[in-house]
């Protein structure tokens, strides 16, 4: 079975959290504070596997998770960092995040990774908070959280020619006359139910990737047939071979049958009806109107399309065309590269402001989120003196104090910083 498009969830792991702990050795008295930092997460990493031609396990796996960093401990120890976790998929592969359908990455080059989340960095031990006037600090940081999001993943085969048409007009004949492919072939529609790819050799360095897109009728951009789930790979594609069928013995006009494929084309993406066509006017062998040919071919060309008589199944004119299209190909562009739409740094945690917390009225409770202030709230010690006042200062410094005052809070509401939550004073 082909499967081009899954659904997924990632999550990051989160950094460890710092430990709370001091020096105790024989011999040495009030050793002070040494507890170590957390290690951090673990990583999801996407990578390209030349050797994957489809989803299809994600089909049964749907949820990814790299591993947590280790908390730190005593003796200034650090904690263990995450294992990443390596998301393997096919080349070609475009991952978009799934709320905002926005492109993360497009995963055509195999000897390039890309993190779509990134690891939490652990938090500091008590150590690092040690001052000349607080010695013994009996607060640490916990980690701060992975990135997490759902995102889809979709397969876009990566050819230089795509072969357009509509079922049974010899698309996947033409495949395996030229390359080493060997597509099912039948005298029936919708024989090809997924997409196929070979390579036409033409001499030495002389070569070209060639699809057959299958499933394209009238109404494939709205899902009609098999089109909407396969025209998604014709946009990697340089340019395209029009096959039509201009022998007539199933009684279609092959000028409508073109322009019914080009209207397709067009709906599903305006730039397709851009992409540069070769008409390939198959099954001549078997021609039963020359005159009816002749008109289709010479309206074709008064829209500027070049047209090429081939027969798929006799291998008449089919290098005439090839090298034509190998000559075209020499002066495209390279197949289309999808840029990332969204900055992963930017946007890897639950922070949505400029200054990484958001606060919000949620029923008279004044919530702030945010990776940063959530790591410092779940770190506050209120047994210690020192930790509150810490915490108050960090609040203070980082602007929270003001933007909650600015929301409305006043003195005595509730304000919650992840799980924790307090009477605010001030």
């Amino acid at each position: 079975m082909f499967i081009d498009k899954a659904k997924i969830f990632i999550k990051a792991g989160s950094g460890g959290n710092g430990a709370i702990a001091f020096h105790r050795e024989k011999y040495i008295a009030s050793g002070g504070p040494d507890g170590g930092d957390g290690g951090k997460g673990g990583s999801v990493i996407f990578r390209v596997d030349p050797g994957m031609s489809t989803l299809m396990d994600f089909r049964y796996k749907r949820k990814y998770a790299a591993e947590n960093g280790g908390d730190g401990s005593g003796k200034r120890c650090t904690g263990k960092n995450g294992k990443d976790i390596i998301i393997e998929v096919p080349q070609g592969t475009v991952v978009r995040d799934a709320e905002s359908n926005r492109i993360l990455a497009d995963l055509s080059d195999p000897g390039k990774d890309e993190v779509l989340a990134r690891g939490g960095n652990g938090g500091w031990g008590n150590a690092h908070f040690a001052t000349a006037t607080r010695q013994a600090p009996n607060f640490a940081k916990n980690g701060q959280k992975g990135g997490e999001r759902e995102v889809v993943l979709e397969l876009k085969m990566l050819a230089d020619v795509g072969l357009v048409g509509f079922p049974n007009v010899g698309k996947s004949t033409l495949l395996s006359r030229t390359t080493k492919a060997n597509p099912k072939i039948a005298n029936y529609h919708f024989t090809t139910l997924a997409p196929n790819l070979g390579v036409v050799e033409l001499g030495t360095h002389m070569s070209f990737v060639l699809a057959d897109i299958p499933g394209i009728v009238e109404g494939a951009s709205e899902g009609v047939g098999l089109g909407h789930d396969f025209l998604r790979h014709i946009e990697r594609t340089r340019l395209l071979i029009h096959v039509v069928d201009v022998s007539g013995i199933e009684g279609r006009n092959p000028l409508e049958d073109f322009d019914v494929i080009n209207n397709e084309l067009s709906q599903y993406d305006m730039d397709l009806e851009k992409r540069p066509q070769i008409v390939a006017a198959n099954k001549t062998d078997i021609l039963q109107d020359d005159e009816a040919f002749s008109k289709f071919k010479n309206e074709l060309k008064k829209r500027g399309y070049e047209v090429f008589s081939i027969s798929a199944a006799t291998g008449k004119g089919v290098d005439e065309l090839m090298h034509a299209v190998y000559e075209k190909l020499s002066s495209l562009p390279p197949v289309q590269i999808f840029e990332p739409e969204m900055d992963i740094d930017e946007d890897e945690f639950v922070d949505k402001t400029s200054a990484g917390f958001d606060v919000r009225n949620e029923n008279g409770v004044y919530v702030v989120f945010g990776s940063w202030i959530e790591a410092v709230g779940g770190s506050v010690n209120f047994s210690d003196e020192e930790s509150l006042q810490y915490f108050q200062r960090a609040l203070k410094n980082r602007g929270v104090i003001d933007a909650l005052v600015e929301k409305g809070c006043k003195e005595g509401d509730t304000v919650r910083i992840g799980d924790l939550e307090f009477d605010f004073v001030w």
